[in-house]
């Protein structure tokens, strides 16, 4: 069931391009923290059911450099850190420190699906980018770059992955101190 935030006449403001930034930035490393637990853990239970000795054995090889069993699980795992916030508080922590939430232009929280198309959205971009890089060399960072932040940068108060996923991420007001 959807959350909501606020009356459907009320219109926020859409949050700046300088707010998203930071927040990303501050979710960016929420999300390393969040990745090298769950890396931790996977290397724990993949350790205990090949067996320790084997599992060593494998990684001293290189055999688990390319791992696409971690790949998946890392991100399945971010997207339900992410999607787990968007749908409930509309907010990650980042957000929250800098007053900015993603909501449905009724000012309701997002679906699952929603939050999905979101994060799939970021993922295919910043992967472009990061393949391009790869193969391409540091001259692709001329057009990767410009990319990535077209794809968080607020046209008319909503960025690509807003349109995508037919919500807003809005500035949310101060709350109003009692006398």
């Amino acid at each position: 069931m959807a959350r909501r935030f606020h009356d459907a006449e009320q219109l926020l403001p859409p949050a700046t391009a300088l707010k998203r930034a930071l927040a990303i930035i501050y979710d960016g490393l929420i999300s390393i923290a969040v990745l090298l637990v769950t890396t931790w853990a996977y290397t724990m239970v993949a350790g205990w059911i090949t067996g320790w000795d084997t599992y060593e054995q494998m990684a001293e090889a290189g055999e688990l450099s390319g791992d696409p069993g971690l790949t998946f699980v890392l991100f399945l795992v971010l997207y339900l850190f992410f999607a787990y916030f968007w749908t409930r508080i509309g907010q990650t922590l980042g957000m929250q420190v800098w007053r900015v939430r993603i909501e449905n232009l009724d000012g309701t929280s997002v679906s699952w699906t929603q939050a999905l198309i979101r994060y799939i959205t970021a993922a295919f971009v910043v992967f472009l980018t990061i393949m391009g890089a790869y193969y391409l060399g540091s001259l692709t960072l001329l057009l990767t770059v410009p990319a990535i932040i077209a794809l968080f940068y607020p046209i008319n108060g909503l960025s690509l992955t807003d349109r995508a996923s037919n919500s807003v991420v809005v500035q949310v007001p101060r709350p109003e101190k009692k006398k």
